[in-house]
Protein backbone atom coordinates (compact mmCIF):
# COMPACT_ATOMS: atom_id res chain seq x y z
CA UNK A 1 0.00 0.00 0.00
CA UNK A 2 1.18 3.50 -0.69
CA UNK A 3 0.05 6.47 1.09
CA UNK A 4 1.56 10.15 1.12
CA UNK A 5 3.08 12.25 4.17
CA UNK A 6 4.62 15.33 5.32
CA UNK A 7 5.74 14.65 8.53
CA UNK A 8 8.37 12.71 9.74
CA UNK A 9 7.43 9.39 11.62
CA UNK A 10 6.41 9.57 14.96
CA UNK A 11 5.11 6.78 16.33
CA UNK A 12 4.47 6.33 20.06
CA UNK A 13 6.58 3.45 20.73
CA UNK A 14 4.38 2.59 24.53
CA UNK A 15 1.18 2.88 22.99
CA UNK A 16 1.90 0.58 19.92
CA UNK A 17 3.61 -2.03 22.67
CA UNK A 18 0.28 -1.65 24.54
CA UNK A 19 -2.25 -2.47 21.51
CA UNK A 20 -0.18 -5.27 20.97
CA UNK A 21 -0.22 -6.42 24.14
CA UNK A 22 -4.13 -5.93 24.72
CA UNK A 23 -4.34 -7.53 21.10
CA UNK A 24 -2.44 -10.78 21.65
CA UNK A 25 -4.35 -11.10 25.64
CA UNK A 26 -7.45 -13.21 23.53
CA UNK A 27 -5.88 -15.06 20.59
CA UNK A 28 -3.04 -17.44 20.17
CA UNK A 29 -1.77 -15.39 18.03
CA UNK A 30 1.66 -12.82 17.36
CA UNK A 31 1.14 -9.35 15.59
CA UNK A 32 4.45 -7.85 14.53
CA UNK A 33 4.64 -4.64 13.75
CA UNK A 34 8.36 -3.26 11.87
CA UNK A 35 9.52 -0.34 10.75
CA UNK A 36 12.39 -0.59 7.92
CA UNK A 37 15.09 2.61 8.17
CA UNK A 38 15.33 1.40 3.96
CA UNK A 39 13.03 2.31 1.32
CA UNK A 40 11.43 -0.81 0.75
CA UNK A 41 9.26 -0.38 -3.17
CA UNK A 42 7.43 -3.69 -2.64
CA UNK A 43 6.61 -3.42 1.01
CA UNK A 44 4.53 -6.76 0.34
CA UNK A 45 7.77 -8.78 -1.15
CA UNK A 46 9.91 -7.05 2.34
CA UNK A 47 7.42 -8.15 4.86
CA UNK A 48 7.15 -11.61 3.41
CA UNK A 49 11.23 -11.77 4.18
CA UNK A 50 11.20 -10.59 7.77
CA UNK A 51 7.80 -12.81 8.18
CA UNK A 52 10.23 -15.65 7.39
CA UNK A 53 13.36 -14.03 9.07
CA UNK A 54 10.72 -13.33 11.89
CA UNK A 55 9.42 -17.29 12.49
CA UNK A 56 6.31 -15.85 12.55
CA UNK A 57 4.71 -18.51 9.59
CA UNK A 58 6.20 -20.89 12.69
CA UNK A 59 2.75 -20.83 15.02
CA UNK A 60 1.42 -24.10 15.31
CA UNK A 61 -2.15 -22.08 13.99
CA UNK A 62 -0.43 -20.49 11.17
CA UNK A 63 -1.75 -17.46 12.99
CA UNK A 64 1.07 -14.96 12.84
CA UNK A 65 0.58 -11.41 11.16
CA UNK A 66 2.82 -8.43 10.34
CA UNK A 67 2.49 -5.16 10.20
CA UNK A 68 5.66 -3.32 8.17
CA UNK A 69 5.75 -0.09 7.34
CA UNK A 70 8.92 1.53 4.98
CA UNK A 71 8.28 5.37 5.85
CA UNK A 72 11.23 6.46 3.55
CA UNK A 73 9.12 4.86 0.32
CA UNK A 74 6.06 6.01 1.66
CA UNK A 75 4.48 2.00 2.02
CA UNK A 76 3.17 -0.59 4.13
CA UNK A 77 2.48 -4.21 4.22
CA UNK A 78 -0.21 -6.39 6.30
CA UNK A 79 0.23 -9.66 5.72
CA UNK A 80 -1.34 -12.66 7.83
CA UNK A 81 -0.30 -16.14 7.48
CA UNK A 82 -2.15 -18.61 5.53
CA UNK A 83 -4.37 -19.91 8.92
CA UNK A 84 -5.42 -15.91 8.70
CA UNK A 85 -5.76 -15.56 5.43
CA UNK A 86 -8.11 -18.68 5.18
CA UNK A 87 -10.52 -17.16 7.98
CA UNK A 88 -11.06 -13.65 6.50
CA UNK A 89 -9.82 -13.39 2.86
CA UNK A 90 -8.69 -10.86 0.71
CA UNK A 91 -11.68 -8.05 1.82
CA UNK A 92 -10.55 -8.30 5.09
CA UNK A 93 -7.00 -6.80 4.35
CA UNK A 94 -7.92 -4.25 1.86
CA UNK A 95 -10.22 -2.52 4.17
CA UNK A 96 -7.86 -2.63 7.05
CA UNK A 97 -5.18 -1.11 5.16
CA UNK A 98 -7.40 1.81 3.90
CA UNK A 99 -8.53 2.60 7.32
CA UNK A 100 -4.47 2.48 7.92
CA UNK A 101 -3.66 4.67 5.23
CA UNK A 102 -6.48 7.11 6.46
CA UNK A 103 -4.34 7.79 9.36
CA UNK A 104 -0.88 7.74 7.56
CA UNK A 105 -1.94 10.34 5.11
CA UNK A 106 -2.73 12.72 8.04
CA UNK A 107 0.54 11.97 9.68
CA UNK A 108 -0.88 9.42 12.52
CA UNK A 109 1.05 6.62 12.44
CA UNK A 110 0.36 5.63 16.10
CA UNK A 111 -3.39 5.07 15.33
CA UNK A 112 -3.18 4.21 11.91
CA UNK A 113 -0.57 1.32 13.44
CA UNK A 114 -2.92 0.49 16.85
CA UNK A 115 -6.21 0.55 14.44
CA UNK A 116 -4.22 -2.11 12.49
CA UNK A 117 -3.37 -3.74 15.67
CA UNK A 118 -6.56 -3.58 16.95
CA UNK A 119 -8.62 -4.81 14.08
CA UNK A 120 -5.78 -7.96 13.73
CA UNK A 121 -6.59 -8.62 17.35
CA UNK A 122 -10.19 -8.90 17.37
CA UNK A 123 -9.90 -11.06 13.94
CA UNK A 124 -7.59 -13.63 15.59
CA UNK A 125 -9.24 -13.59 18.83
CA UNK A 126 -12.61 -14.29 16.99
CA UNK A 127 -10.98 -17.21 14.87
CA UNK A 128 -7.72 -18.26 16.89
CA UNK A 129 -9.19 -17.94 21.00
CA UNK A 130 -6.21 -18.03 23.44
CA UNK A 131 -6.01 -21.54 25.11
CA UNK A 132 -4.67 -21.29 28.15
CA UNK A 133 -1.46 -19.88 29.58
CA UNK A 134 0.93 -19.24 26.28
CA UNK A 135 4.30 -18.15 26.86
CA UNK A 136 5.33 -14.62 26.36
CA UNK A 137 6.34 -13.22 22.88
CA UNK A 138 9.23 -12.61 21.72
CA UNK A 139 8.61 -9.58 21.32
CA UNK A 140 5.76 -6.63 21.84
CA UNK A 141 7.50 -4.11 21.27
CA UNK A 142 7.53 -2.00 17.67
CA UNK A 143 11.27 -2.94 15.92
CA UNK A 144 13.07 -0.79 13.53
CA UNK A 145 14.72 -2.68 10.95
CA UNK A 146 17.35 -2.29 8.56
Amino acid sequence: MRWLFSSPLAVDHARVTAAIAAAEAGTSGRIRVLIARHRAPDPIAAAQRHFRRLSVAQLTHRDGVLIFVAPRSRTFAVIGDKGVHEKCGDAFWRELASAMTGSFKKGDFTTGLVHGIERAGALLAAHFPAEGAKPAPANDSVEDVD
